[in-house]
Formats: C-alpha cells, sequence, structure tokens
C-alpha cells in the first residue's frame, strides 16, 4: 500500500514533523529522504532494502556508484539525494567542532575530530587544522582532492591559507583511501618538506596525520616531527 493511503500517524513524514525527527528509526529517516517508492515498493520499504544490503548508513557512504546501481528502484535522483544526505552528516561534525573551537592536546584529538568523516572516503584528501597560540582550532580548511604526489603546489597552497588566518601553527591530514595509514616514501617526503617551508615561514607545522579505517599514524608521535 501506498505511503499516501497509510493512517497519517504513521507516515514517516508526518511523524517527523509531529513527533521529531528523533522519533523516527533508521528505515523511516531514509523514506523520507527517498520520498517515493517504486511500482508495488513503498518508500518504507525501498528504505528497508537499502539498509539491508549496505548494513547501516556508514557502510552506505562507502559504497561505489555500481552498487548503487544494482538495487531496483534507485536512478540517479534517489542515489544522490541519499548521498547527499550522509555528507551532511560528516561535515556537520566538523562545523560543530569549529564552533567549539576545542584545543588540540594530542594526535588523538585530531584524529576523533577527522576520522569520522575521512575514513571512509574513497580519494584521497587533504585538510589542514589552523591553531592559535593556545592551539586552538581557528578552522578546517580542505586544500585538494588528490595526492600528496604533488607536494609543492599542496604546501604553497596550505601556507598561504594559514597566513591568511593569522594561524600560530597547522596540522596537516590526509586518508588512505585502502584503509591502512602506513605512510608512503612520498608522504615522507612531502612531510620533510612541509616541515622546512614552515621553518623558513616561523609557522610551524605541529603533525601531518594519516587517517585509515578506524586508525590512524602520526608523524609527530613516530619521531619524524619534533
Amino acid at each position: 500500500m501506498p505511503i499516501n493511503n497509510w493512517p497519517k500517524e504513521d507516515r514517516p513524514r508526518e511523524k517527523l514533523l509531529k513527533n521529531g525527527e528523533h522519533t523516527l528509526n533508521n528505515s523511516e529517516l531514509l523514506a523520507v529522504i527517498l520520498r517515493t517508492g517504486v511500482k508495488g515498493e513503498s518508500a518504507l520499504d525501498l528504505a528497508r532494502r537499502v539498509l539491508q544490503k549496505f548494513k547501516g548508513f556508514r557502510n552506505m557512504g562507502k559504497q561505489d556508484l555500481i552498487h548503487w546501481k544494482e538495487l531496483r528502484g534507485l536512478g540517479d535522483a534517489k542515489i544522490s539525494q541519499i548521498k547527499a544526505a550522509i555528507e551532511i552528516a560528516r561535515r556537520f561534525s566538523e562545523e560543530k567542532i569549529n564552533e567549539k573551537r576545542l584545543k588540540i592536546k594530542s594526535s588523538q584529538d585530531v584524529a576523533n575530530i577527522l576520522m569520522p568523516r575521512m575514513q571512509d572516503l574513497r580519494i584521497e584528501v587533504f585538510k589542514i587544522l589552523l591553531l592559535n597560540s593556545q592551539n586552538r582550532i581557528i578552522d578546517i580548511v580542505e586544500i585538494e582532492e588528490g595526492s600528496v604526489n604533488q607536494a609543492r603546489p599542496i604546501i604553497r597552497e596550505v601556507y598561504q591559507k594559514a597566513l591568511r588566518e593569522f594561524a600560530s601553527s597547522i596540522i596537516c591530514a590526509h586518508n588512505h583511501p585502502s584503509g591502512n595509514p602506513r605512510p608512503s616514501q612520498e608522504d615522507k617526503q612531502f612531510t620533510r618538506a612541509l616541515v622546512a617551508a614552515g621553518e623558513i615561514l616561523f609557522l610551524k607545522c605541529l603533525d601531518h596525520i594519516i587517517i585509515g579505517n578506524g586508525k590512524y599514524f602520526s608523524f609527530s608521535d613516530k619521531g619524524f616531527i619534533r
């Protein structure tokens, strides 16, 4: 039966507006995003099928488009709506961090902030934390998607942004889509160049962190950065 024919108190959208989004289960929340079902299947049925295939929201964020296309009833519009909602959730966590101006005391603090969004990305993304003199976050800036193999343009842009925001120090981070945070030779060479450039500008690079799947590597913790 189409959701429009259900009693109003059972419809996910009406339930959300009346009682709040926290009262909806995962399938109902996803049904609100999907908006409509397909022939012979309501939006809620379709949502349940999506969650059954991907085993939760986090795993949905990891999937390539080809895996989404395997699901009957999911076209480009519905897939885009779901992926946009997942990305909004990831960015929301970083916005909350920026608003609080949290103080960074260790590499674990950085990992706690960045890992929820970065550990599931399928491409390399490079970010910098801009810090004030008390090591509180001024901003988190995404530099570019790609690889640290293109070291010089990234280093130039890193310090341009840091100087523009009057940062006292920076912490850099990028992810390894493989899930293994062990640094490559390119990562090591890039970090040496990054630290050296900061010394010339009297703007210290405190750490370079590589995010993997549920784990990370800190160049500072391992003694590569003093």
